[in-house]
């Protein structure tokens, strides 16, 4: 019987990112760092192969790469122009973010982008 194995296109499809993607967290995050890329489970001429089974594993780790969730990350293009713009008016950055964070409470329908240019136009 043939065992088939993923490769790093088939990991890049399955997670929604590009194949560089993938290349650049086994780059960055290699065995031994603090939070290293599973290792692959067959490497045949030099190019990796993980199991299927392992793909719910490598999301998790995808979950766990700092910078994601709440309070992490880069600020968005449409939260630096907020950002920007409540500085102009006096608002410190932890000001300028429970104000964004109240206004994303009482208004559910709106995405954040939307919220940040509906701010950015009631500040000018």
């Amino acid at each position: 019987m043939t065992a088939h194995f993923l490769g790093v296109l088939n990991i890049a499809e399955a997670m929604g990112v590009t194949r560089h993607a993938v290349h650049k967290w086994r780059a960055r995050y290699p065995r031994g760092s603090d939070h290293p890329f599973p290792e692959p489970d067959v490497e045949i001429d030099g190019t990796p192969g993980w199991r299927p089974a392992r793909l719910e594993e490598m999301a998790r780790w995808r979950d766990g790469l700092p910078g994601r969730g709440t309070g992490g990350g880069r600020p968005t293009a449409a939260q630096q122009e907020y950002y920007r713009a409540a500085a102009a008016r006096g608002l410190d950055r932890d000001e300028a973010t429970r104000a964004l964070n109240t206004f994303a409470a009482d208004f559910p329908e709106m995405t954040e982008p939307e919220l940040c240019a509906w701010l950015v136009e009631k500040f000018t």
